[in-house]
Protein backbone atom coordinates (compact mmCIF):
# COMPACT_ATOMS: atom_id res chain seq x y z
CA UNK A 1 0.00 0.00 0.00
CA UNK A 2 2.96 2.49 1.40
CA UNK A 3 4.29 2.30 -2.12
CA UNK A 4 1.02 2.39 -4.35
CA UNK A 5 -0.55 5.47 -6.06
CA UNK A 6 0.50 8.98 -6.00
CA UNK A 7 1.65 9.05 -3.08
CA UNK A 8 3.34 5.66 -3.13
CA UNK A 9 7.06 5.41 -1.14
CA UNK A 10 6.68 9.05 0.30
CA UNK A 11 6.03 7.86 3.79
CA UNK A 12 2.36 9.14 3.50
CA UNK A 13 -1.50 7.83 2.54
CA UNK A 14 -4.31 8.33 1.29
CA UNK A 15 -7.15 6.23 1.30
CA UNK A 16 -10.78 6.02 -0.36
CA UNK A 17 -13.09 4.77 2.49
CA UNK A 18 -16.44 3.66 1.72
CA UNK A 19 -18.24 1.38 4.46
CA UNK A 20 -21.39 4.06 5.33
CA UNK A 21 -23.61 2.11 3.43
CA UNK A 22 -23.60 -0.39 6.29
CA UNK A 23 -22.24 2.14 9.47
CA UNK A 24 -25.03 4.49 8.12
CA UNK A 25 -27.35 3.32 5.35
CA UNK A 26 -27.20 2.76 1.83
CA UNK A 27 -29.63 5.88 1.56
CA UNK A 28 -27.60 8.17 3.65
CA UNK A 29 -24.98 7.45 1.77
CA UNK A 30 -25.34 7.11 -1.45
CA UNK A 31 -28.72 9.40 -2.25
CA UNK A 32 -26.79 12.58 -3.01
CA UNK A 33 -24.46 10.67 -5.67
CA UNK A 34 -26.47 7.36 -6.78
CA UNK A 35 -23.57 6.04 -9.16
CA UNK A 36 -22.06 4.83 -6.08
CA UNK A 37 -24.35 2.53 -4.94
CA UNK A 38 -22.26 0.29 -7.88
CA UNK A 39 -18.96 -0.53 -6.13
CA UNK A 40 -17.52 -0.72 -9.02
CA UNK A 41 -17.83 2.94 -8.90
CA UNK A 42 -16.56 3.15 -5.80
CA UNK A 43 -13.27 1.17 -7.08
CA UNK A 44 -13.16 3.40 -9.88
CA UNK A 45 -13.01 6.59 -7.91
CA UNK A 46 -10.03 5.21 -6.15
CA UNK A 47 -8.03 4.07 -9.05
CA UNK A 48 -8.74 7.88 -10.99
CA UNK A 49 -7.86 9.44 -7.76
CA UNK A 50 -4.74 7.11 -7.37
CA UNK A 51 -4.73 6.84 -4.02
CA UNK A 52 -2.96 4.13 -2.18
CA UNK A 53 -5.56 1.75 -1.35
CA UNK A 54 -9.71 1.25 -1.42
CA UNK A 55 -11.02 0.58 1.98
CA UNK A 56 -14.55 -1.56 1.95
CA UNK A 57 -16.86 -3.82 2.72
CA UNK A 58 -16.85 -7.55 2.18
CA UNK A 59 -19.51 -7.23 0.01
CA UNK A 60 -17.78 -4.22 -2.22
CA UNK A 61 -14.76 -5.62 -2.39
CA UNK A 62 -15.91 -9.14 -3.19
CA UNK A 63 -17.95 -8.91 -6.01
CA UNK A 64 -14.99 -6.04 -7.83
CA UNK A 65 -12.01 -8.78 -6.29
CA UNK A 66 -11.35 -10.61 -10.02
CA UNK A 67 -11.47 -7.01 -11.42
CA UNK A 68 -9.53 -5.07 -9.57
CA UNK A 69 -8.21 -6.58 -6.96
CA UNK A 70 -4.41 -6.59 -8.83
CA UNK A 71 -5.20 -2.91 -10.07
CA UNK A 72 -5.53 -1.17 -6.74
CA UNK A 73 -4.77 -2.66 -3.15
CA UNK A 74 -7.62 -3.40 -1.18
CA UNK A 75 -8.64 -3.06 2.51
CA UNK A 76 -11.25 -4.94 3.72
CA UNK A 77 -13.09 -3.79 6.66
CA UNK A 78 -13.93 -6.88 8.43
CA UNK A 79 -16.40 -5.34 11.14
CA UNK A 80 -19.38 -3.29 10.97
CA UNK A 81 -22.02 -1.76 12.95
CA UNK A 82 -25.54 -0.73 11.92
CA UNK A 83 -28.14 1.20 12.33
CA UNK A 84 -31.64 -0.83 11.61
CA UNK A 85 -31.42 -2.49 14.78
CA UNK A 86 -33.77 -0.54 17.17
CA UNK A 87 -32.48 1.06 19.83
CA UNK A 88 -29.44 1.38 17.89
CA UNK A 89 -26.42 -0.04 19.95
CA UNK A 90 -22.49 0.93 19.69
CA UNK A 91 -20.99 -2.60 18.47
CA UNK A 92 -19.46 -3.44 15.21
CA UNK A 93 -20.01 -7.21 14.26
CA UNK A 94 -17.54 -9.37 12.22
CA UNK A 95 -19.26 -9.97 9.03
CA UNK A 96 -16.83 -12.28 7.78
CA UNK A 97 -13.09 -13.87 8.25
CA UNK A 98 -9.51 -12.64 7.84
CA UNK A 99 -9.04 -15.56 5.49
CA UNK A 100 -12.18 -14.44 3.00
CA UNK A 101 -10.38 -11.07 2.69
CA UNK A 102 -7.17 -13.04 1.81
CA UNK A 103 -8.61 -14.96 -0.51
CA UNK A 104 -10.06 -12.16 -2.58
CA UNK A 105 -6.58 -10.84 -3.17
CA UNK A 106 -6.72 -8.09 -0.23
CA UNK A 107 -3.51 -6.90 1.27
CA UNK A 108 -5.08 -5.32 4.63
CA UNK A 109 -7.61 -5.56 6.64
CA UNK A 110 -9.68 -3.16 8.60
CA UNK A 111 -12.00 -3.14 11.63
CA UNK A 112 -13.47 -0.81 14.19
CA UNK A 113 -13.61 -0.78 18.58
CA UNK A 114 -15.59 1.30 20.36
CA UNK A 115 -13.68 2.15 22.99
CA UNK A 116 -15.49 3.23 25.93
CA UNK A 117 -18.30 1.26 25.36
CA UNK A 118 -19.81 -1.83 26.98
CA UNK A 119 -19.10 -3.85 23.96
CA UNK A 120 -15.51 -2.96 23.87
CA UNK A 121 -13.87 -5.73 25.42
CA UNK A 122 -15.38 -8.18 23.08
CA UNK A 123 -14.43 -6.22 20.04
CA UNK A 124 -10.60 -6.09 21.67
CA UNK A 125 -10.48 -9.78 21.70
CA UNK A 126 -12.08 -10.36 18.55
CA UNK A 127 -9.90 -8.00 16.49
CA UNK A 128 -7.07 -8.71 18.42
CA UNK A 129 -7.21 -12.46 16.98
CA UNK A 130 -8.36 -11.33 13.36
CA UNK A 131 -4.99 -8.83 13.56
CA UNK A 132 -3.05 -11.74 14.38
CA UNK A 133 -4.40 -14.24 11.96
CA UNK A 134 -4.03 -11.15 9.36
CA UNK A 135 -0.61 -10.79 10.36
CA UNK A 136 0.49 -14.44 9.66
CA UNK A 137 -0.90 -14.09 6.33
CA UNK A 138 1.13 -11.45 5.45
CA UNK A 139 -1.49 -8.60 5.29
CA UNK A 140 -1.43 -5.18 6.86
CA UNK A 141 -3.70 -4.02 10.08
CA UNK A 142 -5.78 -1.10 10.16
CA UNK A 143 -7.49 0.21 13.26
CA UNK A 144 -10.55 2.56 13.37
CA UNK A 145 -9.74 3.61 16.94
CA UNK A 146 -13.25 5.46 18.11
CA UNK A 147 -14.52 6.13 21.50
CA UNK A 148 -18.11 5.54 21.76
CA UNK A 149 -20.49 6.47 25.35
CA UNK A 150 -23.14 8.91 25.77
CA UNK A 151 -21.45 9.63 28.95
CA UNK A 152 -18.75 11.33 26.87
CA UNK A 153 -20.97 14.17 26.57
CA UNK A 154 -20.85 16.42 29.44
CA UNK A 155 -22.75 20.36 29.72
CA UNK A 156 -23.11 20.08 26.25
CA UNK A 157 -19.57 19.79 25.16
CA UNK A 158 -18.74 16.30 23.02
CA UNK A 159 -15.68 14.85 24.58
CA UNK A 160 -15.71 11.60 21.94
CA UNK A 161 -12.74 13.66 19.43
CA UNK A 162 -11.17 15.18 22.74
CA UNK A 163 -7.24 15.29 22.54
CA UNK A 164 -6.60 12.89 25.28
CA UNK A 165 -8.94 10.38 24.89
CA UNK A 166 -8.59 9.67 21.75
CA UNK A 167 -4.89 9.53 22.50
CA UNK A 168 -5.78 7.21 25.03
CA UNK A 169 -7.77 4.71 22.57
CA UNK A 170 -4.67 5.32 20.10
CA UNK A 171 -2.96 3.91 22.91
CA UNK A 172 -4.86 0.77 22.88
CA UNK A 173 -4.93 -0.05 19.27
CA UNK A 174 -1.43 -0.40 18.68
CA UNK A 175 -1.03 -2.63 21.77
CA UNK A 176 -2.90 -4.87 19.73
CA UNK A 177 -0.22 -4.93 16.84
CA UNK A 178 -2.77 -2.20 14.24
CA UNK A 179 -0.31 -1.18 11.83
CA UNK A 180 -1.99 1.86 11.29
CA UNK A 181 -4.07 3.85 13.56
CA UNK A 182 -7.33 5.70 11.97
CA UNK A 183 -8.67 8.37 14.30
CA UNK A 184 -10.67 11.53 13.91
CA UNK A 185 -9.07 14.61 14.56
CA UNK A 186 -9.13 16.49 17.94
CA UNK A 187 -11.69 19.27 18.30
CA UNK A 188 -11.27 19.77 22.10
CA UNK A 189 -9.00 18.17 25.66
CA UNK A 190 -9.86 17.70 29.06
CA UNK A 191 -11.83 14.47 28.08
CA UNK A 192 -10.80 12.73 31.26
CA UNK A 193 -11.39 16.20 33.66
CA UNK A 194 -14.71 16.45 32.52
CA UNK A 195 -15.85 13.03 33.05
CA UNK A 196 -14.18 12.40 36.20
CA UNK A 197 -12.53 9.13 35.62
CA UNK A 198 -9.83 7.30 34.86
CA UNK A 199 -6.29 8.20 34.92
CA UNK A 200 -4.54 11.32 33.57
CA UNK A 201 -1.81 13.46 34.16
CA UNK A 202 -1.59 17.15 34.78
CA UNK A 203 1.23 17.53 32.37
CA UNK A 204 -0.81 16.09 29.16
CA UNK A 205 -2.39 19.59 29.83
CA UNK A 206 0.53 22.00 30.62
CA UNK A 207 3.74 20.58 28.61
CA UNK A 208 2.26 17.83 26.38
CA UNK A 209 -0.36 19.62 24.70
CA UNK A 210 -1.82 23.22 24.00
CA UNK A 211 -5.31 24.31 22.55
CA UNK A 212 -3.25 24.68 18.94
CA UNK A 213 -5.21 22.24 16.53
CA UNK A 214 -1.67 20.46 15.55
CA UNK A 215 -0.39 20.11 19.24
CA UNK A 216 -3.99 18.27 20.14
CA UNK A 217 -3.37 16.36 16.69
CA UNK A 218 0.54 15.94 18.27
CA UNK A 219 -0.57 14.32 21.22
CA UNK A 220 -2.46 11.58 19.04
CA UNK A 221 0.79 11.12 17.20
CA UNK A 222 2.43 10.79 20.40
CA UNK A 223 0.06 7.72 21.35
CA UNK A 224 0.87 5.65 18.61
CA UNK A 225 4.27 5.01 20.00
CA UNK A 226 5.76 7.97 19.26
CA UNK A 227 4.39 7.80 15.54
CA UNK A 228 6.41 4.69 14.82
CA UNK A 229 2.73 2.93 14.54
CA UNK A 230 1.51 5.67 11.43
CA UNK A 231 -1.86 7.71 12.21
CA UNK A 232 -4.09 8.80 9.42
CA UNK A 233 -6.96 11.18 10.32
CA UNK A 234 -10.54 10.66 8.86
CA UNK A 235 -11.89 13.18 6.23
CA UNK A 236 -15.53 13.43 8.22
CA UNK A 237 -19.52 13.81 6.39
CA UNK A 238 -19.84 15.82 3.77
CA UNK A 239 -20.59 19.51 4.67
CA UNK A 240 -21.15 20.82 0.92
CA UNK A 241 -19.42 23.60 -0.29
CA UNK A 242 -16.78 23.87 2.62
CA UNK A 243 -15.26 19.66 2.15
CA UNK A 244 -12.11 21.53 0.09
CA UNK A 245 -11.54 23.83 2.58
CA UNK A 246 -12.02 21.31 5.36
CA UNK A 247 -10.06 18.69 3.69
CA UNK A 248 -7.03 20.55 3.49
CA UNK A 249 -7.10 22.11 6.63
CA UNK A 250 -6.99 18.21 8.40
CA UNK A 251 -4.26 16.91 5.58
CA UNK A 252 -2.05 19.97 6.76
CA UNK A 253 -3.01 19.43 11.03
CA UNK A 254 -2.45 15.91 10.21
CA UNK A 255 0.93 16.37 8.35
CA UNK A 256 2.20 19.06 10.61
CA UNK A 257 1.30 17.25 13.77
CA UNK A 258 3.51 13.86 12.06
CA UNK A 259 0.17 12.11 10.86
CA UNK A 260 0.87 9.43 7.77
CA UNK A 261 -1.88 10.69 5.83
CA UNK A 262 -6.29 11.42 5.29
CA UNK A 263 -8.61 8.80 4.91
CA UNK A 264 -11.19 10.28 3.17
CA UNK A 265 -14.61 8.96 2.15
CA UNK A 266 -17.76 11.36 1.72
CA UNK A 267 -16.44 14.37 1.07
CA UNK A 268 -15.05 12.39 -1.65
CA UNK A 269 -18.01 10.21 -3.03
CA UNK A 270 -20.93 12.64 -2.22
CA UNK A 271 -19.90 15.24 -4.97
CA UNK A 272 -19.81 14.66 -8.67
CA UNK A 273 -17.17 11.99 -9.80
CA UNK A 274 -14.48 14.14 -11.31
CA UNK A 275 -15.04 16.94 -8.17
CA UNK A 276 -14.46 13.57 -6.05
CA UNK A 277 -11.02 12.94 -7.44
CA UNK A 278 -10.47 16.82 -7.62
CA UNK A 279 -10.84 16.67 -4.38
CA UNK A 280 -8.41 13.75 -3.37
CA UNK A 281 -5.65 15.29 -5.67
CA UNK A 282 -6.02 18.26 -3.55
CA UNK A 283 -5.29 17.02 -0.36
CA UNK A 284 -2.93 14.44 -1.72
CA UNK A 285 -0.78 17.91 -2.71
CA UNK A 286 -0.61 19.06 0.73
CA UNK A 287 1.41 15.87 1.48
CA UNK A 288 3.42 16.38 -1.88
CA UNK A 289 3.86 19.86 -0.73
CA UNK A 290 8.04 20.01 0.60
CA UNK A 291 6.93 23.68 1.82
CA UNK A 292 4.28 21.68 4.17
CA UNK A 293 6.69 20.46 7.14
CA UNK A 294 6.25 18.95 10.25
CA UNK A 295 5.62 21.83 13.24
Amino acid sequence: MVGHGRLGDTGYMSILPVDQGVEHSGGSAFAPNPMFFDPENIVRLAIEANCNAVASTFGVLGIMSRKYAHRIPFIVKINHNQLLTYPNAFDETLYGTVKSAWNMGAVAVGATIYWGSEESDRQLKEIAEAFEQAHELGMATILWCYTRNNAFKVDGVDYHTSADLTGQANHLGVTIQADIIKQKLPTNNGGYLALKFGKTSPLVYEKLTTDHPIDLCRYQVLNCYSGRVGLINSGGESKGASDMADSVYTAIVNKRAGGMGLIMGRKAFQHPFNEGVGLIHTVQDVYLDKKVTIA
